[in-house]
């Protein structure tokens, strides 16, 4: 891994007056640009007047990440150190709401300046709602930004040749996270196969502790779930068949719905889990102790600090409870074919400005600074939320207080040191039709409604049906 990056030190010892200047000049010279954007989806252009200034006004931020909402307030404070008068108000809202309130929201007038984008259906579903920042990123980054920032925060949140939104940050899957606590309470070693996993299971059931829990009710995490299996039958078959190389009822994508339904028939999934929603139920559920593992991506890396630890015990209801450590773990070879089941990711999301924001030269700041600054992305990379889009940006593990550091430090660098080559995408090349199939297909060999292969054969019907 590369060495962190410096916290801008030298800008430090500049005078407040100097450093406003000079950060006034920067941001000043994107207005001509922003002034050009289209606003409202009907091809009218905005004055520069009506961009408003790129110093101060008020940004409202909506997006269902940050799910822990101090992260978003550190992002805003480390902005509001260098912009104090530019006033971001982040606004929550859960991914199973998301879908319902952001279209009527970006159509009417009170809707938010800035919001969340996902690569995939959320870009080809919103990407109309938002301006092109390509113009924004070249006056940032120079005429070679692509370069300098991570392929999957452009490719992804491309539609048409624009730019709808600015990686922020990525996240990748395919590993679970474990209480190591609970493991040595029992004599237990994290399992690597799936046999493995069952006696795991069987043991902690026998003295009354949960084994491992995901919110199944949910398309994104049961997405996460499948993929890893599919990599374990075989690396990259999930990718060919969202790109179309393979259809989605291959004889490898039936087994791996099989071993998906495995998981509930030896109750390696917890009871009730497709009435479980992996945010806050069996994040909480973790949390509080009442399983031993849990499916999460690098996203939750940021729970090995004892800040958010804190932070998260609290949200979940532990009144005075005691940060714990949690470490990562590859999941494991379900398939018990000998395949290291591949990691896989793309930009967790993306900031996107509104044809409608009444500050928008404002918002346009606040999305450059987080997205392509050196001191926004280095407060990205210091909460182990998402690998820092910029390049060259890493966490510095020098000012990070782990639970733990000496069992945490160690495995939480090796995981991150492992996305860097990482080139399986997670959502970019899905619509909206296939992930609602996805879902349909994951709670019906769940519940015994259908056979893997009857699964298989609708989601192939549905991604046919989809082109």
């Amino acid at each position: 891994m590369q060495l962190p990056h410096p916290r801008r030190t030298p800008l430090r010892s500049t005078s407040r007056r100097a450093l406003r200047a000079l950060a006034v000049a920067a941001v000043a010279s994107l207005l001509p640009l922003a002034a050009c954007s289209p606003v409202g989806g009907g091809g009218a252009q905005s004055s520069q007047q009506d961009a408003g200034s790129p110093t101060s006004g008020t940004v409202n931020w909506w997006g269902w990440t940050p799910t822990d909402v101090a992260t978003a307030q550190g992002y805003i404070s480390a902005f509001n150190a260098e912009f104090p008068d530019i006033k971001v108000n982040f606004k929550l809202v859960s991914i199973a709401d998301w879908q319902a309130a952001l279209p009527p929201a970006l159509r009417s007038d009170a809707g938010p300046d800035v919001f969340d984008m996902q690569p995939g259906a959320y870009v080809k579903n919103y990407g109309s709602f938002a301006e092109d920042l390509t113009p924004v990123m070249q006056k940032a980054l120079g005429d070679d930004w692509q370069s300098k920032v991570a392929p999957a925060g452009v490719s992804g949140l491309t539609k048409d040749g624009k730019l709808v939104a600015a990686s922020v940050g990525a996240v990748y899957s395919g590993t679970i996270w474990y209480n190591p606590a609970l493991f040595d309470k029992y004599g237990l070693k994290p399992p690597t196969t799936l046999d493995e996993w069952d006696k795991v299971c069987q043991e902690f059931r026998s003295h009354d502790q949960g084994c491992f829990v995901q919110g199944a009710a949910g398309q994104g995490f049961d997405q996460d779930t499948l993929q890893a299996i599919a990599n374990s039958v075989e690396p990259g078959l999930w990718t060919k068949a969202s790109s179309g190389e393979v259809p989605w009822n291959s004889p490898g994508i039936v087994k791996t719905l099989d071993i998906w339904q495995q998981l509930f028939t030896r109750k390696i999934m917890q009871p009730g889990a497709v009435g479980y929603q992996q945010y806050p139920d069996a994040n909480n559920d973790f949390l509080t102790g009442k399983y031993a593992m849990v499916q999460m991506g690098t996203w939750y890396t940021q729970y090995s600090t004892e800040k958010a630890m804190t932070a998260a015990l609290k949200a979940a209801g532990v009144s005075g409870a005691k940060p714990f450590p949690i470490l990562p773990l590859q999941f494991p070879d379900v398939a018990q074919a000998g395949n290291v089941s591949e990691m896989f990711g793309d930009a967790d999301y993306g900031l996107s400005v509104s044809t409608k924001a009444k500050d928008k030269a404002a918002a346009e700041t606040f999305v450059t600074w987080l997205a392509t600054s050196k001191a926004g992305q280095q407060a990205v990379a210091d909460q182990l939320n998402d690998v820092p889009a910029l390049k060259g940006v890493e966490p510095n593990f020098d000012q990070i207080a782990f639970v733990d550091p000496a069992t945490q430090a160690g495995p939480v660098k090796e995981l991150l040191g492992k996305v860097a080559p990482v080139t399986q995408p997670r959502f970019a090349l899905l619509t909206t039709d296939v992930q609602d199939a996805m879902l349909a297909a994951a709670t019906s060999t769940a519940t015994g409604k259908s056979t893997p292969q009857e699964a298989a054969d609708t989601l192939q019907k549905a991604a046919e049906a989809a082109r």
